[in-house]
């Protein structure tokens, strides 16, 4: 979800996720809460984050809290390394309706962190360049 808000944000961002979770597709309930506000993440193929450990990047953020603890270590040059920590709702037991509110709430708080984020590090850049 992180990365569909980014790229909605500024469609010149180049955006890459993944996971330290092998997943064969995008969780539909995520792809569903996008959907919802007009974002298409439903072409979105999970990667591997180990495919990226040798890779440059200016940023590099976990989201989910319990990657932080488990995400492997960068070798390539990342400016940054951080965390805005979320709660997994893949995790998440219930009925669809439960389960599909707490998506909600952490896509609305991953909309609310990221956009914060963008505003501060990376539209703050692009103005002063």
């Amino acid at each position: 979800m992180a990365e569909g808000f980014l790229k909605s944000f500024d469609k010149e961002l180049d955006v890459y996720s993944a996971g330290i979770k092998h997943a064969e597709k995008v969780n539909p309930n995520a792809v569903k809460v996008m959907n919802e506000l007009g974002i298409d993440i439903s072409g979105g193929i999970p990667n591997d984050v180990k495919e990226f450990l040798n890779d440059s990047f200016d940023y590099v953020i976990t989201v989910c809290d319990n990657a932080k603890e488990a995400c492997p270590i960068f070798s390539g040059n990342v400016k940054e390394q951080l965390h805005i920590g979320f709660e997994d709702p893949s995790d998440v037991i219930g009925s669809e309706q439960e389960v599909l509110a707490v998506f909600r709430k952490i896509r609305d708080e991953i909309r609310r962190d990221f956009y914060k984020f963008y505003v501060e590090r990376i539209n703050k850049i692009d103005n002063v360049t």
